[in-house]
């Protein structure tokens, strides 16, 4: 079945309390707010006549109850690699802080996008390898299917970048708003495309 494209429907978790704060979540395990819950059960409705083959999930909170609330009772099938990038020492602080404090890292981020990471945490690069390693797996399960994926801002940033064929230091320009669905198809087909 080679050659088969998987239709891939991204989905960013509901909003949580530290979306609305400006705090970085990174792995830190949030539970959806109200608004959150609203957004799933919105999307929900209004994906409610596609056929999914298969729902896959983040093991974080926020993203699983996300995507229990799109499955209706289906299966949802959960894997740690689609968690959003580790922020290490930042996690749970606010943007505003951490860009006062920290603005070394962002020029470094601005200059070595790929491999700049906070104190602990993880960086682009690796988010990118975890997250394709996950989802190459997933398409290789359901060649030519249509997959729900329930995931994090920037861990499907690094899949729409790489269904573009766009480099990577684009991702953080790629994260999609809670709750609102892309649709991508894997693998990618890059010819002509990127480097």
């Amino acid at each position: 079945m080679q050659g088969k494209k998987t239709e891939l429907w991204l989905v960013r978790h509901g909003q949580t309390d530290w979306n609305v704060e400006g705090r970085y979540q990174g792995q830190a395990d949030r539970p959806l707010n109200e608004i959150g819950i609203r957004q799933a059960r919105d999307l929900a409705r209004k994906i409610s006549d596609v056929k999914f083959a298969a729902i896959y999930s983040s093991d974080l909170q926020r993203a699983f109850s996300t995507a229990k609330i799109l499955a209706d009772e289906r299966e949802v099938k959960v894997d740690p690699r689609l968690r959003e990038i580790h922020q290490g020492e930042w996690e749970g602080q606010l943007f505003s802080v951490i860009r006062e404090r920290y603005a070394d890292f962002f020029e470094d981020r601005r200059e070595n996008p790929l491999e700049s990471r906070p104190p602990g945490g993880e960086s682009l690069k690796e988010v990118a390898e975890r997250v394709k390693s996950c989802v190459d797996e997933i398409a290789a399960r359901h060649p030519g299917e249509r997959i729900l994926i329930v995931s994090h801002g920037l861990a499907i940033a690094t899949l729409i970048v790489a269904s573009l064929g766009m480099p990577f230091s684009k991702a953080f320009e790629m994260i999609p708003e809670n709750a609102d669905p892309k649709i991508i198809f894997w693998p990618p087909d890059l010819n002509g495309k990127g480097k």
